[in-house]
């Protein structure tokens, strides 16, 4: 029988350890794996790691005689430590795109909201015949757990989120074609790439475009976790439902199935242009429901509740921004 388990990070006292999950119990991997000494470590040689802890999973004399940890007694960090790089796929959601056209009035400034709509939805579907991926490179810096307080910075006041589906790399990738893609992907996580929008145009120099720099990668700015969970328990990660709730309301309610350019395609994309490594994260869009559709953005005291499907759940509370 196939015991299903979760990777992760956790921290015991002054004690950091990478993790099995199974049900409510987590084992330290470095007794399990001897050398493995955090989790970017275990994904160097994924393939013959996951079988190692597969079969400990299922022996139930090893787990007994293994020291387990309640989970309740552990704090979670950041599934994937040290992380690799961070790839981020912008505009990669129909509904989202259209979404955002219409909340930024992007077009026609003549047009009305149903124009809008129909205009962009004709240039995403457009893009997914004949474009390619929009994917932008995010600093690491700004990963926290999934139970952190995000803070807010002093810049802009239009703090916006967007809950995503991570893909962990845990093999070298290098242009790879998208038949072979998903051989490479250790398994997933949950991202919540926040974003500050009045920061994103740069008015000063408009012929550059975008500034995801400067509004996306803040400290906090990347909920990541609780864990990751192993691909072999994934069985179609284009069939996952996404939601965050803002103080109990949902406010995004998705589906990965909506993504313009699926994961074999993103995966494809950026190995032809850089090469992945186990440790690597790309994180693959945000489904509708983004703070600049409800013209509501994070404020202190809020509380924001996620979940994908089968990986767990977040829970972050926004505080700041602080003083400086």
């Amino acid at each position: 029988m196939t015991v299903q388990f979760s990777i992760g990070t956790f921290q015991d006292g002054g004690s950091t350890f990478p993790g099995l999950v199974i049900d409510e119990a987590v084992y330290n991997i470095s007794t399990v794996l001897p050398g493995v000494v955090n989790t970017a470590t275990l994904l160097q040689r994924w393939p013959q790691n996951f079988d190692a802890l597969s079969l400990f999973a299922e022996d139930q004399q090893r787990r007994a005689e293994a020291a387990a940890m309640p989970l309740a007694g552990l704090q979670i960090l950041p599934p994937v430590s040290p992380m690799g790089q961070l790839l981020a796929a912008g505009a990669n959601y129909r509904q989202h795109v259209i979404e955002i056209t219409v909340a930024h009035q992007l077009g026609d400034p003549d047009a009305s909201e149903d124009e809008l709509r129909d205009q962009a939805a004709r240039e995403v579907d457009e893009r997914a015949r004949t474009g390619e991926p929009y994917v932008w490179v995010g600093a690491t810096s700004g990963v926290s757990g999934a139970n952190d307080d995000v803070v807010l910075p002093p810049l802009g006041a239009d703090h916006d989120w967007e809950l995503e589906l991570g893909v962990v790399i845990g093999s070298e990738a290098y242009q790879v074609s998208e038949d072979n893609a998903m051989g490479h992907v250790a398994g997933y996580t949950i991202c919540n790439d926040l974003t500050t929008r009045s920061l994103v145009p740069r008015k000063d120099i408009p012929m550059m475009g975008t500034d995801w720099m400067r509004s996306k990668n803040h400290p906090t700015f990347f909920p990541t976790g609780p864990y990751l969970v192993p691909a072999a328990f994934v069985p179609d990660p284009h069939n996952l439902e996404i939601s965050l709730a803002l103080n109990g309301k949902v406010m995004q309610k998705g589906h990965t199935g909506d993504m313009i350019f699926n994961i074999p395609k993103l995966i494809s994309y950026i190995s032809s242009l850089i090469a992945l490594r186990p440790g690597d994260m790309i994180i693959t869009g945000s489904p509708q429901g983004n703070g600049s559709h409800w013209g509501r953005f994070l404020r202190d005291g809020d509380v924001m509740e996620s979940t994908i499907t089968g990986l767990g759940s977040q829970r972050n509370e926004v505080r700041g921004p602080l003083p400086h």
